[in-house]
Order: structure tokens, then C-alpha cells, then sequence
């Protein structure tokens, strides 16, 4: 890291200070001796700095976004789990070392397939418990590879919207509804589609339904959904 940088971040950090108001009464101000201010566009970059070698050392793929991190692997044998766990082992050691912790609570397993065998595993002395579906960037995993749960949401989300459009917007002419449409219920339809796409004929027929409902708002589209 250049002496430049180095300056820039010091400057960015240092001589802070903050206070607390509560019904109008104000304390004195309080410096402010560690921590990285929120908001700041220094925050992410020290944060992905601090992580960067968070991965070092595994032998399964890691993904992290933000403050949440993944760990990956397909486990088909007593050495794939042993191999897993000391990869756990390793970002808890990692967490220490570096001072901080995981909030062991909200880390889950999440068992891909339906024959997998459910093993169990751990983070220091704490056993992780299973989870049947969690959420990826928006998107709802389940353990089954199911999209139900995430198709319903969705529909529900753009229904709603397209509800309040029907109710509030007077004009029902082709050039108003369908601008709305696109910018505000299509992008709950298709964000990662690509990942989650419906293959059940029931999950399919609530999409649709959406878009039927979409072509009896707009007047010279009724029945053609």
C-alpha cells in the first residue's frame, strides 16, 4: 500500500467524534476510536481489504457478499466432510486471529438434493443446525431445489403491485399501463429467473396469471393474456 493511501485512509479515520441526542437533550461530544463510519465510500473498501484473504487456505470454494460468506462443496464421502469441516475450522480460526466473530446462530447448512445425507458440522464447540431453504441475493434456495418458494413471493410482490397500478392510475390506455408495468411488476417476474426458472405446471400458471391480469388492465388487450 502506497504512503498516498496509506494517508488517505488516516485522514478518513481519524479526529471523529459523535454524541447522542435523546428528547432534545444533547451529551457532550465523544471521540470516536475505532470503527468505520457508515455510509462513507472508505467503509466497503477497508472492509473488502480486511477480508481479503479470508479465503487462504480452503480446499472448498468460498463466496461473500457484503458481510455474508458462503462456503461450498459437494460432499459424497466421509473424507468430503472431514475436508468441509476443517474448512470451518479454518474461518473460525481466522475469525479469532483477526478479532472477530461469527453470529453462529445465523450461519445454517443448507443440504442440496434429495438424497443427500444430512451430516452434521460445527464451528469451534458449537454443532451448525439445518436449514430446508435459504436466501441468495434475493433468491430463495431450497434444499430440494424447489421453486415454489420463491415463485409464490414473487407473484404475490407483483400482484400487489399491479393491484395498487389498477386502483390508482386513472388512465388504463396501452402507452400509461405498460411503462408501469415493465419498470415496477416485471422485474419481481424475472430477477434470476435464469436460476430459479419454474418447471412445475402449477408455478408456471401463477406467473402467467400475472400476466393476465396485466392484459385486462390495459383497454385493446383485454383477452389476449
Amino acid at each position: 500500500m502506497s504512503g498516498f493511501t496509506v494517508r488517505w485512509v488516516k485522514n478518513s479515520l481519524k479526529s471523529r467524534a459523535q454524541r447522542v441526542v435523546v428528547n432534545g437533550a444533547t451529551r457532550g461530544w465523544q471521540p470516536v476510536t475505532s470503527g468505520v463510519p457508515q455510509g462513507s465510500v472508505v467503509g466497503p473498501v477497508l472492509f473488502s481489504a480486511f477480508i481479503s484473504n479470508l479465503g487462504a487456505g480452503l480446499e472448498r470454494s468460498i463466496s461473500s457478499f457484503a458481510e455474508d460468506t458462503k462456503l461450498e462443496g459437494a460432499v459424497d464421502s466421509l473424507e468430503g466432510q472431514e475436508a468441509l469441516q476443517r474448512d470451518l475450522d479454518i474461518l473460525e480460526h481466522w475469525a479469532m486471529i483477526n478479532g472477530m466473530k461469527f453470529n453462529k446462530p445465523k450461519c445454517q447448512i443448507l443440504h442440496l438434493g434429495q438424497s443427500n445425507a444430512g451430516r452434521k458440522y460445527k464451528m469451534a464447540e458449537e454443532w451448525l443446525e439445518s436449514s430446508p431453504a435459504e436466501r441468495d441475493l434475493g433468491v430463495l434456495v431450497h434444499s430440494r431445489l424447489n421453486t415454489r418458494q420463491q415463485c409464490a413471493p414473487a407473484a404475490k410482490r407483483a400482484n400487489n403491485i399491479l393491484r395498487c397500478i389498477k386502483h390508482s392510475i386513472t388512465s388504463q390506455s396501452r402507452e400509461v399501463i405498460i411503462p408501469l408495468y415493465s419498470a415496477l411488476v416485471w422485474p419481481h417476474l424475472e430477477y434470476c429467473v435464469q436460476f430459479w426458472v419454474p418447471q412445475p405446471k402449477m408455478d408456471v400458471k401463477v406467473l402467467v396469471g400475472i400476466q393476465r391480469k396485466e392484459t385486462k388492465v390495459v383497454k385493446g388487450l383485454e383477452g389476449k393474456g
